[in-house]
């Protein structure tokens, strides 16, 4: 499918701008121009009933953030449902701040409390913090819902590119643990180790997310090679500790047929079924990966969000 106009103008205005690309910064430089970049595109943020910024404690004896959206009144006697979000970014980049217009679109449109995580960025946290202070944020907020009005019985858990990598392994470990959750809301998750697929191929240069991008944002994240054969890094084709998928929260799985993990969210949704784990797989046509972040400019996402509010919906009823 050709790209959608709006987006095919996105592309040429990036061009046009010739800035350079985040494998040439240094990891600051990269998360100053995504923090800058964020908003351009994306809605104007919508008001909220209350937004908490907390400092939650993590395995290691430090502290990170969240933030809270309630976008009603919380009430003790009938507690919210909520989404635990991790934003997207190759661990290195992003943070709650540049995922607020779209942490309150889904906390709004499907009146449920948004927990937005800032995980621990690498390259000074290499992996595999972010997946602790991920699962830490879970376990926090299994523990501590009713304090926040929210009802520990209707969690989701979701995140786009990188956090949905972080959900997907959160899902996992929940099982484990015994955290009853009610949907994982993937929006173009990273799942594969290896970029060898036709999409990877196809798309590497001139859609957003780069080739050489992806492989700087591994090598921030990665200690070395041998973490990509971990699941917690690669949940599709991982060699070392592979877990069984069977009994994981159901998915919903949003990609976009011009981005360069089109072929391996694909790949994921069909493991997961392999699994018996129910799964609404949604293919965006003419997008791109981020183009969550893009309604401000491309209407066509609008469509998207919607999908994405009445997944949560249907979850949390």
């Amino acid at each position: 499918m050709p790209l959608n106009p709006k987006i095919a103008q996105i592309l040429e205005m990036v061009a046009r701008a010739n800035r350079p690309p985040y494998h040439t910064l240094t990891p600051q430089q990269a998360r100053a121009a995504y923090a800058m970049s964020a908003p351009i595109l994306d809605i104007a943020p919508l008001p909220m009933h209350a937004v908490e910024d907390l400092r939650i404690p993590t395995r290691d004896g430090e502290a990170i953030g969240v933030r809270v959206y309630h976008p009603v009144e919380p009430s003790w006697a009938q507690p919210s449902p909520a989404l635990l979000y991790f934003h997207g970014g190759g661990f290195t980049v992003g943070s709650v701040s540049t995922h607020d217009a779209l942490c309150r679109k889904l906390a709004h449109d499907a009146g449920c409390a948004v927990v937005s995580v800032d995980y621990r960025l690498a390259p000074e946290h290499k992996f595999p913090v972010a997946v602790n202070d991920a699962f830490d944020a879970l376990q926090w907020l299994a523990r501590e819902a009713g304090t926040f009005g929210i009802d520990a019985a209707r969690l989701a858990i979701g995140g786009d590119s990188a956090g949905g990598t972080l959900a997907i392994v959160c899902a996992v470990l929940a099982r484990d643990a015994d955290i009853d959750l009610k949907l994982q809301l993937l929006i173009y998750p990273g799942t594969s180790a290896w970029q060898k697929s036709a999409s990877h191929a196809r798309l590497a240069e001139g859609y957003l997310l780069s080739g050489e991008t992806i492989q700087w944002f591994f090598a921030q994240y990665l200690r070395d090679d041998r973490d990509r054969d971990d699941w917690r890094f690669a949940p599709l084709d991982a060699a070392r500790g592979v877990p069984d998928f069977k009994g994981v929260a159901p998915a919903w799985i949003a990609a976009a047929d011009h981005d360069p993990l089109y072929d391996e969210d694909v790949a994921f949704a069909a493991k997961l079924e392999e699994a018996g784990v129910p799964v609404t797989l949604m293919r965006y046509q003419g997008m791109i990966h981020e183009f969550f972040k893009m309604s401000g400019f491309v209407p066509e996402v609008a469509a998207a969000h919607e999908d994405a509010v009445r997944a949560l919906r249907e979850a949390f009823e």
